[in-house]
């Protein structure tokens, strides 16, 4: 699985890859977004239909938990290696990226955050994600604590 940008940019920060390969790996990072531009341009009704049901479900979040908690979780889930979404939520946190970019209602693979329990500093993230259809959609709660600077973090 292809590391996210901000792990690539971690790794070259730390000297453990060279100017080439970060190049390398964020052109891979470029030619899958081109690829889902160029996928979006010859089915324009089914990005549209995407969006607007992306735009709906950002909406309903942001209004029952505030868009701040939102991108704080997105970009703490963005963070949990190994984990299939986080190649869309690593930049969650930017303000400048609208909300409904990070889901992905019926494009496969899905990214759904159905829903938030916050208690505290504590919060439960129920997602689902993967291919629909057979066993490949995914339901998982994420349990989240804030550390000591307040930022939160995937526990388990």
């Amino acid at each position: 699985m292809l590391p996210t940008p901000n792990r690539i940019f971690e790794r070259f920060e730390r000297g453990e890859m060279e100017r080439d390969e970060l190049q390398a790996l964020m052109a891979l990072h470029q030619r899958e977004l081109i690829g889902e531009i160029e996928e979006e341009r010859q089915h324009p009704a089914a990005a549209l239909l995407e969006r607007l049901l992306a735009a709906r479900a950002a909406g309903k979040l942001q209004k029952r938990y505030g868009g701040r908690l939102v991108r704080e979780v997105l970009a703490a889930l963005g963070e949990v290696e190994g984990f299939p979404a986080a190649r869309w939520l690593w930049n969650a946190m930017h303000a400048d990226v609208p909300l409904h970019c990070f889901l992905r209602m019926r494009r496969e693979p899905v990214f759904r955050l159905l829903g938030l329990e916050v208690q505290g500093g504590r919060v439960l993230a129920r997602v689902e994600y993967g291919v629909p259809g057979g066993e490949g959609l995914v339901k998982r709660v994420f349990e989240m604590e804030r550390d000591a600077g307040w930022r939160l973090m995937v526990k388990s």
